[in-house]
């Protein structure tokens, strides 16, 4: 697939000069007569490059480099200026500008620069990246940016911390990083420290010899040398209590480890990833969790965004759990209506990703009908979020249930349901349209099951 370059510069005919020279080499390109446009641009485009202009009226490139800078930091950057502003574009190099190119400059030269920003951002091909991120789904602009972060650092053996909310799939990244890494072919393994007791937590993560505490009939393994030469995951290690943190402090120092109840230490070859749902930086400030040890695990961070930040991305999660339903517990496929996946879309999910997928389970489990209707998202989005539904809500739900189940014992003959139901039949096809039953999708459905 040919790589997006997106070039911004409010001279018509250098634009459309460079756009037919970088698509005579096979790059795709988008063009934007202004630094405004070229900014709106950047989610929908998606570019891997952004070729700019330094002078424009209405934003210039120093702004444009700068909103790219911090929004989406591993996107390569090339500015273009006129001998005058020479100084402004070396100020931009010296701030993580990839190249500047000063006008009138040689089209080979700038094609060269772009290949070469390509080839260093790690923008290899797409069938790699899929690969890296085959098991998160996503569209959404914001989450590849941070997809795009985690596979350049999963070929260095450099610690991770994963700073997201819960629910919003840190473990999934962690997985995706160690699949990319040269460990991939080594044992991955995680630990959630805020479910285990501080009693057992040295036993799971050092593991104990025989004898070194009541119950302990035999030596345990523990994780650090059960995950030699692969990936160790510690979730939640916010949660770690503050008097275990120092040993795992000396552990990750000493890169050995020494079972309780043993005085014999063994070497450990782990890479450590590690999350948490608490900004960690407050909570050192608290004296909560130990400073040493923060900057031990956070030497590169990710931050995962909540799905209310990722709303483009909902519809496709929803149809992506509703598939995996139907293929690993043989649920009859299903779809949302176009009004219910609204809600979904319009929901705040406190709960993220983890939330949208029980939901999308329930109401799955609850829907007599191929297509999940609103009434049954609503009412789970405020099931889940602890609201009681009123009584005219919790009457429709019951009548459209109803209706459905004489379809579904009628086989959608709708003069039988009329006359189980003891209502004319114009009244009950009423009663169908409101609640967007469609008899039809209930015709043979016995036969099918026999």
């Amino acid at each position: 697939m040919a790589k997006r370059v997106l070039v911004i510069d409010d001279d018509q005919d250098l634009l459309k000069l460079i756009s037919l020279r970088l698509q005579s080499e096979g790059f795709e390109v988008s063009t934007a007569d202004g630094g405004r446009k070229g900014l709106a641009m950047l989610d929908t485009f998606q570019p891997e490059v952004v070729v700019t202009d330094l002078r424009m009226d209405d934003i210039d490139g120093m702004a444009v480099f700068e909103y790219v800078k911090e929004n989406r930091p591993s996107l390569p950057v090339i500015m273009l200026t006129a001998h005058g502003s020479i100084p402004h574009a070396l100020e931009a190099t010296r701030r993580g500008a990839f190249a500047y190119l000063t006008k009138p400059f040689d089209s080979a030269e700038l094609v060269r620069e772009v290949k070469s920003a390509l080839t260093l951002h790690g923008n290899d091909d797409d069938e790699s990246q899929d690969a890296f991120c085959s098991g998160i789904v996503t569209r959404s602009a914001i989450m590849k940016e941070v997809l795009s972060q985690a596979k350049m650092v999963a070929k260095s053996d450099t610690s991770v911390l994963i700073q997201s909310e819960s629910g919003t799939g840190k473990e999934l990244l962690a997985r995706s990083i160690h699949n990319a890494s040269d460990r991939a072919d080594k044992p991955f393994l995680a630990i959630n420290c805020s479910a285990v007791p501080e009693s057992l937590l040295e036993s799971e993560l050092f593991g104990h010899s025989k004898g070194a505490f009541t119950g302990a009939s035999k030596s345990h393994e523990g994780l650090f040398q059960a995950a030699y030469g692969g990936t160790l995951f510690l979730d939640e290690v916010g949660d770690m209590p503050l008097g275990f943190q120092a040993k795992l402090l000396r552990v990750l120092q000493e890169r050995e480890v020494r079972p309780v109840g043993s005085t014999t230490s063994i070497p450990i070859d782990v890479r450590i990833i590690s999350a948490t749902h608490f900004d960690l930086d407050n909570e050192v400030q608290e004296q909560r969790f130990r400073k040493d040890l923060y900057y031990r695990l956070n030497v590169v961070q990710l931050s995962l965004p909540p799905l209310r930040d990722r709303r483009d991305d909902i519809p496709l999660l929803a149809n992506h759990f509703l598939e995996q339903l139907a293929e690993t517990k043989g649920m009859a496929r299903k779809r949302f209506s176009a009004e219910a996946l609204e809600y979904l879309v319009a929901a705040s999910w406190p709960g993220n990703v983890r939330q949208l997928q029980n939901i999308v389970e329930q109401t799955t489990v609850l829907s007599s009908t191929q297509v999940i209707p609103a009434t049954l998202v609503q009412n789970a989005l405020k099931l889940d979020s602890g609201e009681i539904p009123s009584f005219a809500e919790a009457r429709d739900n019951f009548e459209r249930e109803y209706l459905a189940e004489l379809l579904n014992i009628t086989q959608g003959n709708v003069s039988k349901a009329s006359h189980l139901a003891k209502r004319n039949r114009t009244e009950f096809y009423r009663l169908l349209h409101r609640h967007h039953l469609d008899p039809s999708q209930y015709r043979g459905r016995r036969q099918a099951h026999q």
